[in-house]
């Protein structure tokens, strides 16, 4: 027990920090970053001496460790703040360095966690193409063995960290025709033959780099290929779920962000209303009753879907099954974050006009957590998938 509430301290006390750097060290800058669509490396190394960048790492590659509980926690601070920063962390961990942690050899993990986890090596995961997004396994880009060597050639589209990283994860066709049968992952570091592409002008999360990458004969050891030869897709799913998990924290701290903004505007108004001893049947008091009855109907939201976020995150840390929690948790969220921003805006006034203000940011960074990690629409039929084959699901979930 003594050694649980040590762990829970412990946990608590690393969120508290990184709440207190980006308070202080990173809000400001980020806004910076996001007018001049730069990537913040300063707060990249602001953050890493709380571990933010071996969140998910083992303690033995330099990382922190942490419970997926605690990282969604701290992600949800990070997506408060900034969630192009919170975008950058959770895909350099949870979807690059948990794909190596997962399916890497110890020489592996030794070579490319310890520099992640440092921050001194963003990683990059390269899935996505031009004519292949929710449909991974019809990519074309291809691995051909040569010797003691694959030789990789093909395209890759909306890469975050792409143009900054230092460690690559790429996945490839290995035995063409196969669909999701011949895919295989590989792992390699910033080479001259990943030539970079067009580097993506966003609406949001413009302090995130995404960038497309041209692979033209990149070869790399044939040691670098990750788990399996031709499961590939197989171990980007199995990424996917986990990965889902922790984006929903990045869309609870969007939610959190704007409630808090919308909670100091109604007060400040409320106050006004007071002082100008305003009558009950004024249009300003009718006003700030509906903006409490919005904020009500967000905050309770917010709570509920944090909890079922939390839940499969405990289930992910106890290996039980987390997907079908998972996939619930990123729907909601990614609805949240969406919403909830667009409808507080309305509480703001002419404030909500000004491309710098907090809201109207997280307002535009939201569109992708509805469509970053699997749509909202391929979350419903994953959700509908389970539930058909499993009914019972609709009952009361698994005690921990």
């Amino acid at each position: 027990m003594q050694e649980q509430l040590t762990d829970k301290t412990n946990e608590e006390q690393i969120v508290a920090r990184v709440r207190h750097i980006l308070e202080t060290e990173v809000l400001q800058k980020s806004k910076e970053y996001d007018l001049k669509e730069e990537f913040p490396w300063d707060c990249v190394k602001a953050l890493a001496p709380a571990g933010v960048w071996g969140m998910l790492f083992p303690k033995e590659y330099g990382g922190l460790g942490l419970t997926h509980r605690t990282y969604v926690q701290v992600l949800e601070e990070l997506g408060r703040i900034d969630p192009s920063l919170a975008l950058t962390a959770e895909s350099h961990n949870s979807l690059c360095g948990n794909t190596i942690l997962m399916f890497g050899t110890e020489a592996q993990k030794k070579k490319y966690l310890t520099q992640m986890a440092s921050g001194k090596s963003m990683g990059a995961w390269a899935l996505t193409e031009p004519e292949a997004g929710s449909d991974a396994k019809s990519i074309k880009t291809t691995a051909v063995p040569q010797g003691d060597y694959w030789i990789i050639n093909g395209s890759k589209t909306f890469t975050t960290q792409g143009s900054v990283a230092g460690v690559y994860v790429i996945f490839a066709v290995t035995t063409p025709g196969a669909a999701d049968q011949g895919i295989s992952a590989f792992v390699t570091e910033k080479d001259p033959c990943i030539e970079i592409g067009k580097k993506e002008k966003k609406m949001g999360l413009r302090g995130s780099d995404t960038a497309q990458l041209h692979l033209i004969n990149l070869k790399i050891p044939k040691e670098n290929l990750l788990g399996t030869q031709n499961r590939g897709f197989q171990m980007a799913m199995k990424v996917l779920d986990a990965g889902r998990v922790a984006i929903s924290g990045i869309s609870l701290g969007m939610a959190r962000g704007a409630l808090e903004e919308a909670i100091k505007k109604v007060i400040s108004h409320q106050s006004s209303v007071i002082s100008r001893k305003m009558r009950v049947d004024d249009k300003n008091a009718v006003g700030l009753t509906a903006a409490r009855k919005i904020i009500a109907q967000y905050a309770a939201r917010l709570h509920a879907t944090r909890l079922l976020a939390l839940y499969a995150a405990d289930l992910l840390d106890k290996k039980k099954r987390f997907a079908f929690y998972g996939s619930m948790a990123k729907l909601l969220s990614g609805e949240l974050a969406m919403q909830a921003p667009t409808e507080l805006l309305d509480l703001l006034g002419e404030d909500a006009m000004r491309f710098d203000n907090h809201v109207a940011k997280l307002f535009r960074d939201a569109k992708l957590y509805q469509i970053g990690e699997g749509t909202s629409e391929i979350q419903g039929l994953i959700i509908s998938r389970y539930l058909f084959s499993n009914p019972d699901l609709l009952l009361k979930p698994p005690l921990l």
